[in-house]
């Protein structure tokens, strides 16, 4: 079995999932679909704390999976813009784990990490899957990737009200 870390963006998949779809992303198929005949070493889930109770839930509901959650505290600027990326962590967590592994799995269509995915796969020589929204993945991000994992159909979860 491999050994796999996997990172997952978790403002990133909201946001661009709720845009794309106006659906929220299905971890738990997504847990079932990447852990398959693999083993886990690292599972990391990136989130912005806003401390309501509703994403403390959530927060559990992750937790319960099998993702550790990181939380960055939600930084609201004088000016009205928003704070709270966790590239530089992921990118961080991402170097440190892929020693270890035989595969990374990252969840984000964030173009800023086509080079963090490019230099894992020269550094450590490992295959990189990329799962992110398609209107939403940035082609470069795509391109590093070993292989593009589109986040539609299973992977989301029924809107409310569908059946």
């Amino acid at each position: 079995m491999k050994k796999t870390v996997l990172l997952v963006d978790v403002q990133n998949i909201y946001y661009t999932t709720r845009d794309a779809y106006a659906r929220h992303f299905d971890y738990n198929r997504f847990w079932e679909r990447a852990t398959a005949n693999r083993q886990v070493v690292k599972a990391i889930a990136y989130a912005v704390d806003r401390g309501d109770a509703k994403q403390r839930q959530f927060q559990a509901i992750l937790r319960a999976i099998g993702f550790e959650v990181k939380l960055k505290p939600f930084i609201k600027r004088t000016d009205g813009s928003a704070k709270g990326d966790w590239d530089v962590g992921i990118t961080l967590d991402a170097m440190e784990y892929a020693r270890h592994a035989d595969l990374l799995v990252l969840v984000s269509g964030d173009g800023d990490f086509a080079l963090l995915v490019d230099r894992v796969r020269r550094d450590y020589g490992i295959p990189v899957e990329v799962y992110g929204v398609p209107a939403f993945t940035a082609l470069a991000l795509i391109n590093a990737a070993t292989e593009y994992m589109p986040v539609e159909g299973d992977l989301l979860l029924e809107s409310p009200g569908r059946k």
